[in-house]
Order: structure tokens, then sequence, then C-alpha cells
């Protein structure tokens, strides 16, 4: 079993779309992420009728990585709805996703990004990011993450 396997069978298994309430729905996308030591986190998508209460599976799963571990540096993620990513565009993080892997820490622009599961293909999210507003944050802070 490949990590990708490993990380798809972890992510499955958050996925049961659910209302939560009359005015929450979640568990209808699901994350799961290998982090810079080796271990898998999961999350799921949850929306509300007030949107700045939503949170993406990818933010779920980063939060609690940083939440329960400290580390902010993922090497693989894989995000779907009922089955794996199967193209172009398919299991690809919004903006706001992309934004906080990169925020939380510069080596995740070389994290991968499941595109296509069956044919094992990926994107680096540097290649969605390209010319970055924050690198000179990076440059200019002490850690330089």
């Amino acid at each position: 079993m490949d990590i990708w396997e490993k990380l798809y069978i972890r992510a499955k298994e958050q996925y049961h779309p659910e209302d939560v309430s009359p005015f929450i729905y979640a568990h209808h996308v699901v994350c799961a992420l290998e982090s810079e030591n080796g271990e898998i986190y999961t999350g799921f998508c949850i929306e509300s009728c007030c949107g700045v209460l939503d949170l993406c599976a990818e933010r779920t799963a980063a939060l609690n990585m940083y939440m329960n571990s400290g580390q902010t540096v993922v090497k693989r993620l894989i995000a779907f709805r009922d089955k794996a990513p199967f193209g172009e565009g398919s299991g690809m993080p919004c903006g706001a996703c992309r934004e906080l892997f990169m925020q939380l820490n510069s080596k995740n622009e070389e994290m991968e990004i499941m595109v296509d599961y069956d044919r094992r293909k990926t994107v680096r999210l540097k290649e969605l990011l390209p010319n970055w507003w924050g690198w000179d944050r990076y440059k200019n802070s002490e850690g330089n993450q």
C-alpha cells in the first residue's frame, strides 16, 4: 500500500455527508494530509448558512495537524467528495486553503496535491501560486520559515 492509498483510506473514513442542524452541513468534502514527520491528519468540510463560519476540509486537516502536534509542514495532501480525485481541477484546494498552507510554512510550496488518484498525478503548491505575494515577508522574517 503506497502513501496515497493510506491517505485516501483515512480521508474516506470522514466521508458521510450529514446535516448537523437545519443550518449546517458537514462531511461532504474530506481531506487527509501527511505531515513532515509522516503522521497523517484528516479533516472534513463544514458549511453553514452564514458563509463566514464555513471551513474547508483542507484547512480543518491543517488545523488538526497544528493543534495536535505543532507541525506546520505538509508533504502530501488528498481531498475529495464522494470519489478520489480524477483529473485536472478535481480535488484541488480553494484559494483560501492554498493561501493558508503558504502562510503556515514556506516549505509547503513543495507539498504534493493529488490531482488524479488512479494515475497518481500530483501538482505542487508552488505551481498553483506562481509569484506568491508573501515571499518578501518570509525573506525579511527572522525565522525564515
